[in-house]
């Protein structure tokens, strides 16, 4: 039996571009690895199919404290996947629903915590459920914020987004590690690299190149281009969309800026995202980013 390493973020925040480079890099492949495999090696702890084994769906039809009745359970038949880590992708926050937690203590090894401007994610996420800029913004900003709920994926609680950092991100742990996506872009090796050292190894040379090629952006295009990606919602036209970070600049107007550094200054400040730390505030506040 294993134990988990949650690959965690908010939505449209690189998680699955962190389970390809994964797959990429601790498989070897010949070639690129097929984005519509990506279960083959981590596991997305939401997915209905793990409910129903313990309570036949459909899905849609499960309460929130039928959900986490039964999340415990989901997650402790996750470790049987592998004998050793097991990469469970969620976006819930850490903390409670209906009275129990979201995570599993007993069971969780550590986790890798994904980043991301948030005046990006409006953009992203915005297109990826069908919901107006407007509309994304506010969602980003409610307490009681959820998403998933239907025959696929169960409940998962996102709060707001600033919430959700801080849930993940509340001190420096030797068991976090926060990357930033805007990190990725800029210096993937350096970031991918920490990634394969937070796993206890150090990464050669050649094989972290080969898998940084085998999960770029570009490629991860193309490959659902060609052949399409199962993740991809019906909202959406595209899921690999630009990949590009501060996109905001140009399509955000000045109220929906403001609106956002409002609802989250103080956890963009702590990251990076605004300015308004000096240096050593600013490192002492960021966990292993």
């Amino acid at each position: 039996m294993g134990q988990i390493i949650w690959l965690a973020s908010y939505p449209k925040s690189g998680n699955t571009w962190l389970r390809a480079f994964l797959h990429n890099y601790l498989r070897r492949p010949a070639e690129p690895y097929d984005i519509n495999r990506l279960s083959d090696f981590t596991v997305a702890e939401n997915d209905a199919a793990h409910f129903e084994l313990h309570a036949p769906g459909p899905a849609s039809a499960y309460s929130i404290e039928q959900v986490q009745r039964l999340r415990p359970l989901v997650h402790r038949d996750l470790t049987q996947a592998f004998p050793d880590l097991v990469f469970v992708k969620t976006h819930n926050a850490v903390g409670n629903a209906a009275g129990r937690p979201l995570l599993t203590p007993e069971v969780t090894a550590g986790a890798i915590y994904m980043l991301r401007d948030p005046r990006d994610i409006a953009i992203s996420y915005s297109r990826h459920t069908g919901l107006s800029l407007d509309a994304t913004i506010a969602f980003m900003a409610e307490p009681g914020a959820a998403a998933g709920g239907d025959d696929s994926k169960v409940f998962e609680q996102l709060g707001t987004w600033s919430g959700h950092v801080l849930s993940w991100t509340p001190v420096l742990h030797p068991r976090l590690l926060t990357l930033r996506y805007e990190d990725m872009l800029d210096d993937p090796r350096h970031s991918f690299g920490k990634v394969v050292r937070f796993l206890g190894g150090e990464p050669p040379p050649d094989r972290l190149e080969r898998a940084i090629g085998f999960s770029s952006f570009a490629t991860l295009r193309t490959q659902e281009q060609s052949h399409g990606f199962v993740e991809r919602p019906a909202t959406s036209s595209a899921f690999f969309r630009a990949g590009q970070a501060r996109q905001w600049r140009e399509a955000l107007s000045r109220a929906q800026i403001s609106r956002i550094e409002r609802d989250h200054g103080d956890q963009m400040r702590r990251f990076g995202y605004l300015p308004g730390l000096d240096s050593d505030d600013f490192r002492s506040n960021r966990p292993n980013v």
